[in-house]
């Protein structure tokens, strides 16, 4: 057996753990490990190297990911498999490792298909994958925008001043509602839980007339236009406030301790369902455990999280 390597689309804080993992499990047992830079393009133009524990020494605590990411059009088409189909051949990889998001697992899926032994790990802040309670990545994300919010409200409570914080998260609000359930916000809106601009309104209206001048909006990204929220609040209400977008640096930075465990548990288990026989499954936690499921399980859209979402009306 030689097991190849890849982290494709969106970089996530762990994926360095990960690609550790995999090799200090490999290694351990005899087996061969191949790192695809720039994730699948890499599996195009045969940008492959070999990886040894001298080679992923010091990385888990250093975010990014080593094996660099990409994304590639040209796999998902019929000829740009066929080529990536080719490099395997060619260097001897009969199973792969693939660390990503939704976009990535749907590469996997079809590099499955061509006979190829894949599993996957969920490595995506967003948190967007319903098979898995917690993707690598998502804990660090989280306490990076906890602690930014932190330092906006210093200035807003000075100031007395509202802010609207955007977030990452794509189609999925869970950024924003764990932030808010971690103190991070007043007022929350997500794709799960959209609310509108009179809605928004109402509710800082309500808080301001309670004496709460320095309120946290926080808004999952691509929802609105957060300049045109801000207008219109500033106009409906008749006061000045603030929007930031967090942007890129929620993607930065080490690894949290949770994550770096998480993806080190996840990497030993993609290696033990290998040597196993097992492909086309994706790796994940439930209730605390790890575990793996059919790629034909895995979902993109996120739970309900009902329970979450009655939380978070106690707490704000």
């Amino acid at each position: 057996m030689k097991i190849g390597i890849l982290t494709s689309g969106g970089d996530a804080p762990g994926m360095n753990a990960a690609i550790r993992a995999v090799v200090k499990s490999a290694n351990y047992n005899g087996i061969e490990v191949l790192g695809i830079k720039y994730g699948y393009k890499g599996l195009i133009e045969e940008d492959i190297i070999k990886l040894n524990n001298l080679d992923i020494d010091g990385i888990a605590e250093k975010g990014g990911t080593i094996l660099k990411t990409a994304r590639c059009l040209e796999f998902m088409d019929e000829g740009g498999r066929k080529k990536a189909l080719e490099t395997l051949k060619k260097f001897e990889i009969d199973s792969v490792v693939v660390v990503g998001g939704d976009g990535s697992f749907q590469g996997a899926k079809e590099l499955s298909k061509l006979g190829i032994k894949v599993i996957a790990l969920p490595g995506t802040i967003d948190n967007d994958l319903a098979y898995t309670d917690y993707c690598i990545g998502f804990d660090t994300t989280l306490n990076t925008v906890l602690e930014c919010i932190g330092k906006i409200r210093d200035t807003d409570s000075s100031h007395e001043k509202t802010t609207i914080v955007e977030v990452m998260g794509r189609y999925c609000g869970d950024l924003a509602l764990y932030s808010a359930l971690a103190g991070g916000g007043e007022i929350i809106s997500t794709p799960e839980r959209k609310l509108d601009f009179n809605t928004i309104c109402n509710k800082l209206s309500k808080n301001i007339s309670k004496g709460k001048n320095d309120n946290v909006i926080i808004i999952t990204e691509r929802m609105y236009d957060i300049e045109e929220l801000q207008k219109y609040i500033e106009k409906r209400l008749k006061i000045s406030i603030r929007n930031t977008v967090l942007g890129f640096i929620q993607r930065g930075g080490n690894p949290s301790a949770f994550d770096r465990v998480l993806a080190s548990k996840m990497g030993v288990k993609a290696v033990e369902l290998l040597m196993k026989g097992f492909a086309g499954r994706a790796v994940g936690i439930k209730d605390n455990k790890i575990i793996d499921v059919d790629f034909s399980k895995v979902n993109s859209k996120n739970t309900d999280k009902q329970k979450e979402y009655d939380l978070l009306k106690l707490l704000l």
